[in-house]
């Protein structure tokens, strides 16, 4: 026989997905022998029947209260399965220890299970052939049925966040840091704020929103320059430096106040970081030929699509500068911005890496690319034009034939479709070209 000690005890109860649920069932077990009694010493008085009801009545709500609360327990241990089972295939296998051993999920199977026990335990002692209904045990049976209710909401919550990468990404994360946590700082440790200049970022997490207006209004009140570190989505970590202090100071109150105003989340949104749009744009055009360059190109090309609507609306517009001045024109807050050339990389590089060998994405790249460098300004056609350099080199490099490497060439919004080569315009005839007329070999 293998003796298990304390410690591994404890870890093994720790590690085990049944010990909470188990003591929630044990737990409303004993509770609904307590309640019973209540009701019993009472003479099952306590409670008027003007509020429970009658004992035929209750029979049947609590009767269908425990089948609903049974089959709500089934369809979230069902649900839990299925969570594990999208983590395993679309992230990391060893990320299912991590979500069974959710002590919140845990306790939510607890709740429902031990709301069906007791529940049962109540109907037991409803006896309408006597009269007899347990009044106090009923409606703590209620006050359980609306906690599971109110459970299953954000359980529900949890369970959509839980599915997002960034809720994955921080279940384990989260667990880690408070590991790490317990260990001791070391003295030699570089501070970053040895001048107090330096606000650092209070959680891990990307910058979501800026209260702009409020941050010069504070930097006016402290006759300083504030100056964001980090670029807007930008990922910062726990301590990290987040806002720095120039020309001048700022004290503990007006600090607190500043973190009042950025607003870290886990995951990037849209609301005031518009790059994070074009970043899913490119994501799904990337993982449509990320198995091989013509896994699904078709999708690559509609993803496509929006990446340049939003590209030829960006180009004729005013980018932001990232700096804020009072109504005296001095200067109060710098963001970090992208610029023009960032917005043109992000939107094209990998995509033009990842699709040059497929016909359809080189080829409605092409078409992107020659549109907006037709409507932007001088200025901002350099990038484009490099963009457009780099095409024609990986082009050239994914062909051996010249033929199919001169049809990739060849512009064509719809990968193949709408190109000089494939289509009529204005009644002509289709264009082709010179090497392909050519007859191989």
């Amino acid at each position: 026989m293998v003796v298990v000690g304390g410690i591994q005890l404890q870890r093994r109860v720790r590690s085990s997905i049944w010990v909470i649920p188990l003591a929630g069932l044990l737990a409303s077990l004993v509770l609904a022998v307590v309640t019973l009694e209540i009701d019993r010493a009472t003479g099952y008085d306590l409670i008027p029947r003007g509020i429970t009801g009658s004992p035929s009545a209750e029979q049947q709500l609590l009767s269908t209260a425990a089948t609903a609360i049974f089959s709500l327990s089934t369809t979230v241990i069902t649900l839990v399965l299925v969570l594990v089972q999208l983590a395993m295939g679309q992230f990391s296998p060893r990320i299912v220890r991590s979500l069974l051993q959710d002590r919140r999920n845990q306790a939510a199977f607890a709740l429902f299970i031990g709301t069906f026990a007791y529940t049962m335990a109540v109907l037991r002692g409803v006896d309408d052939q006597h009269n007899t209904l347990p009044g106090f045990s009923v409606l703590c049976t209620y006050l359980l049925i609306l906690c599971s209710v109110a459970v299953l909401v954000l359980f529900i919550d949890r369970a959509a966040s839980a599915l997002r990468v960034s809720g994955l990404i921080d279940l384990v994360g989260d667990s880690t840091r408070a590991q790490l946590r317990q260990l001791s700082p070391l003295g030699t440790a570089r501070v970053e704020d040895e001048d107090g200049t330096v606000i650092a970022s209070p959680e891990a997490g990307n910058v979501d929103l800026l209260d702009e207006s409020r941050l010069v209004e504070i930097a006016i009140r402290a006759d300083c320059r504030l100056e964001l570190v980090p670029v807007m989505g930008d990922s910062v970590t726990t301590d990290a430096p987040l806002v720095r202090i120039a020309a001048g100071r700022l004290d503990e109150r007006q600090r607190a106040e500043v973190l009042e105003c950025i607003v870290i989340e886990p995951e990037r949104s849209h609301d005031d970081d518009p790059a994070y749009g074009i970043r899913k744009l490119v994501d799904i055009s990337l993982r449509s030929i990320a198995s091989s360059p013509f896994d699904d190109p078709t999708t690559t090309v509609q993803a496509l699509h929006r990446v340049h609507d939003c590209m030829r609306m960006l180009a004729t517009r005013e980018l932001p500068s990232g700096h804020h001045h009072d109504s005296e024109g001095t200067l109060r807050l710098v963001v970090p911005v992208l610029d023009w050339e960032g917005y043109v990389r992000l939107a094209f590089y990998e995509i033009r890496l990842a699709g040059a060998g497929s016909p359809q994405v080189a080829r409605a790249l092409r078409a992107a690319l020659e549109d907006i460098h037709a409507v932007a300004p001088q200025e901002r056609r350099p990038p484009l034009e490099r963009e457009l350099e780099l095409l024609d080199r990986a082009v050239q490099r994914a062909y051996e034939d010249d033929t199919d490497m001169s049809a990739a060439l060849v512009a064509d919004a719809l990968g193949i479709g709408s190109g000089s080569d494939v289509a009529r315009h204005d009644g002509a005839e289709t264009h082709t070209p010179e090497s392909a007329r050519q007859t191989p070999g």
